[in-house]
């Protein structure tokens, strides 16, 4: 049975709560989505509507560029571009971004403004759709042009969702979910009035109304099971999309030798279930490398 080892995953509590709770992450984003693109085309057009700078629609003619994460304008377009970013930021004494932005875009695509307000490794995200849960709420947190929304709300789920991400056991508990599903709630209440995002909370009222759990007497059973109207393939689905999310999440922090628990915890899970050890055979060839660059650190620390 092709889907035998997901079954039996799904019957263990703390992993099906975190399968749970990433569906709604993953409903979250495709709410946002919509939303986030809007305002930030708003937000674009004001900007330049009352930067006289700005206004005279001025292209980049130096070929500014960010080095890493460190981006010194040699243009006075670019340069306006990043001030207005840093009198928007709600932290702006805080490490921004650059490296996300192409830069000498700025005056024309209202994405990679938004990218400034993300967290890092979005380069490659030119669209709202591209970004995830993680992404899209950073911006509503970052950017004032979103300090309509109750900040307290955003920065509550931005907190669930790191510690559900950082969870390399991959487990969170009854309680947990409680207090997650209350912050998303009272996060989601305050955007009802986009369709999108309501109906996103639809679908996420009905997911945590589900039992994932399933009784397998053994291994008679057939692909295309359905988990109470829930396809198992759309499970094992989304579970891949959350798990290459949380790896990633992971790899895009300079890790230390400290964190070579994380990444050992991490490895065990995935190798320790032959379906997921042969569909991240690649990532896990790389984690192996870097457990073993990080246990060399740890090794020359101690010695």
């Amino acid at each position: 049975m092709v889907h035998e080892e997901l079954f039996a995953r799904l019957n263990e509590v703390g992993y099906k709560n975190w399968l749970k709770a990433g569906y709604c992450l993953l409903k979250v984003r495709d709410g946002l989505c919509g939303f986030a693109d809007n305002e930030m085309r708003s937000f674009h057009n004001t900007v330049v509507r009352n930067n006289t700078v700005l206004r005279r629609g001025q292209q980049c003619r130096s070929n500014c560029r960010p080095r890493g994460n460190q981006f010194q304008s040699a243009c006075p377009v670019c340069s306006e571009w990043q001030r207005e970013i840093l009198r928007h930021h709600t932290k702006p004494s805080s490490m921004i971004n650059w490296g996300n932005c192409r830069t000498w875009l700025w005056p024309t695509e209202h994405w990679e403004l938004a990218k400034a307000f993300m967290p890092r490794g979005l380069a490659d995200a030119n669209r709202a759709e591209h970004c995830d849960a993680a992404a899209l709420l950073n911006l509503l947190h970052f950017c004032d042009h979103f300090s309509f929304i109750n900040q307290g709300l955003v920065t509550e789920v931005i907190r669930c969702r790191n510690e559900l991400m950082h969870s390399c056991e991959m487990q969170v508990s009854d309680q947990w979910m409680g207090r997650f599903q209350k912050s998303l709630w009272q996060l989601l209440i305050q955007l009802q009035h986009v369709p999108e995002v309501a109906a996103a909370g639809q679908q996420i009222q009905e997911m945590l109304s589900v039992n994932l759990s399933v009784h397998v007497p053994g291994v008679d059973s057939v692909d295309g099971h359905e988990i109470e109207g829930v396809a198992i393939e759309s499970v094992s689905q989304w579970e891949t999309e959350l798990l290459r999310e949380s790896l990633k999440d992971l790899l895009n922090n300079d890790l230390v030798p400290v964190d070579l628990k994380k990444v050992q915890a991490f490895h065990r899970f995935l190798s320790g279930h032959k379906d997921l050890e042969e569909q991240f055979k690649t990532e896990l060839q790389s984690m192996q490398v870097l457990e073993e660059k990080l246990q060399l650190s740890l090794n020359s620390k101690e010695s």
